[in-house]
């Protein structure tokens, strides 16, 4: 007999089905058993009795323990139904089961709708909490982010290419790099993909990435881990950074609409509810700062706002332009890597911008220089040496059109639409300054 996934057994009723998952719940009622049978589609009664085959065996069975079950698919009866399970009119009268794995006792219980764990206690043990159905419901919205974010990149004519994360050199320079043992030489892994993607454009034009980008921050934030999923992306022949914002202002509307439409129970877990903005409002940075000592009496020291006012020009977003988005403009040559093109009119200030969302820093991006020479003496400004860029400037030397892009972190993005208190919880198994394994 083939499986059946619990899923579909709603369309069986009156049939024989072999079902196979994880003894998510159990149930004595008196000689009675009762177990939510747990597999990739979701949960499923089954009714064990007296008279399933090697029933004394059954008896022994813990959560977690793998089977495989057959009997036949029943109505439950109508007082009985439960309305919050896909499968809650039905269920499994068991006749024989076979044990595929058996599970020890469990070190925490996980079948609780909110398991109220610490979070250094959830990522300890995390291999066994991804299985709470709450928690899973984090990794159903990312999934749906990733696949969203990729769809849509491609209708819009991006090839996604992979780049490699062990380099000669650190992309973004400064000391939030980490440095390893490459045979016999010391490598780097990537800070960011932006001089492959630059180089993709020069042949494909249009190109993203899914990939891992590597930052040794020593944060203790709930906003940053120390390896993260960046959506990364980068487009040619623009007229300026505002081609880069619409290209990304539409594609976030993209993704939270899918999550919208394909993710309802997960954002029914979690209370979560999303806003599309019909236009993100964009402001210079400079025009932030005001905005933030005169609505909120917030005097920002020094060239950028802190976490703090992030939050704050993001209520304004929403109290003035009903989104929950709001792009910062025209940050300052200064806090920009070099190869962000300068404003022309106002050399001080750049081509370079961030996107917030709902109080948080989710993207970088803006123009980059596409000329060789302009690119060489941007560096020599910024004390760095051109010779050390050697074949990222190679790029340059063979024709690029004028070019921009952005760097968005995804696990931020499922934070803020569900409402986590900490970026790690939307990391399946999130890196940190003190955490490596599991």
């Amino acid at each position: 007999m083939n499986r059946t996934l619990v899923s579909e057994t709603i369309n069986k009723t009156g049939e024989t089905a072999k079902v196979s998952g994880w003894v998510h719940v159990r149930r004595d009622h008196g000689k009675i058993i009762f177990i939510d049978l747990r597999d990739r589609s979701g949960l499923l009664q089954c009714v064990i009795t007296p008279e399933t085959k090697d029933y004394a065996e059954f008896k022994k069975i813990r959560p977690q323990s793998v089977v495989e079950i057959s009997g036949e698919v029943k109505n439950r009866p109508e007082k009985l139904v439960n309305p919050e399970l896909a499968t809650g009119k039905v269920e499994l009268d068991v006749k024989e089961f076979r044990v595929l794995s058996v599970a020890e006792e469990l070190p925490v219980d996980i079948s609780a709708e909110d398991m109220n764990l610490h979070l250094e206690t959830l990522l300890d043990y995390r291999n066994l909490t991804i299985r709470n159905e709450k928690v899973g419901a984090i990794f159903k919205v990312y999934d749906e982010v990733l696949k969203s974010y990729a769809d849509f990149l491609r209708e819009r004519g991006f090839f996604e290419i992979k780049t490699p994360k062990i380099l000669s050199g650190a992309t973004e320079g400064g000391a939030n790099f980490f440095k390893i043992k490459y045979f016999d030489r010391e490598a780097y892994l990537a800070q960011s993909p932006q001089f492959f993607k630059q180089a993709g454009v020069g042949a494909l034009e249009r190109v993203f990435e899914i990939g891992s980008v590597f930052r040794a921050e020593p944060h203790f934030t709930s906003r940053h881990v120390n390896e993260f999923v960046g959506l990364d992306a980068e487009m040619g022949f623009i007229d300026g950074p505002e081609d880069v914002m619409d290209e990304l202002e539409e594609t976030m509307k993209y993704i939270l609409a899918e999550v919208k439409k394909n993710c309802k129970k997960e954002l029914e877990i979690y209370s979560a509810g999303i806003d599309i903005p019909k236009k993100i409002p964009r402001i210079k940075l400079s025009e932030a700062v005001e905005i933030l000592e005169k609505e909120f009496g917030k005097v920002v020291e020094g060239i950028d706002i802190d976490p703090e006012g992030e939050r704050l020009i993001c209520e304004w977003a929403k109290k003035n332009h009903e989104s929950d988005f709001v792009f910062l403009t025209n940050y300052p040559w200064d806090i920009r890597p070099m190869y962000i093109m300068p404003d022309p009119k106002n050399p001080k200030k750049t081509f370079g911008f961030d996107l917030l969302y709902r109080g948080v820093e989710l993207a970088s991006g803006g123009q980059r220089i596409h000329d060789h020479d302009q690119l060489v003496e941007n560096m020599k400004k910024k004390k760095l040496n051109p010779e050390d860029f050697e074949h990222y400037l190679q790029i340059f030397k063979f024709g690029m059109p004028p070019h921009g892009g952005w760097g968005l972190g995804s696990e931020r993005i499922v934070q803020k639409i569900l409402g986590l208190k900490s970026v790690k919880e939307a990391i399946l198994f999130p890196r940190d300054v003190k955490r490596l394994t599991p």
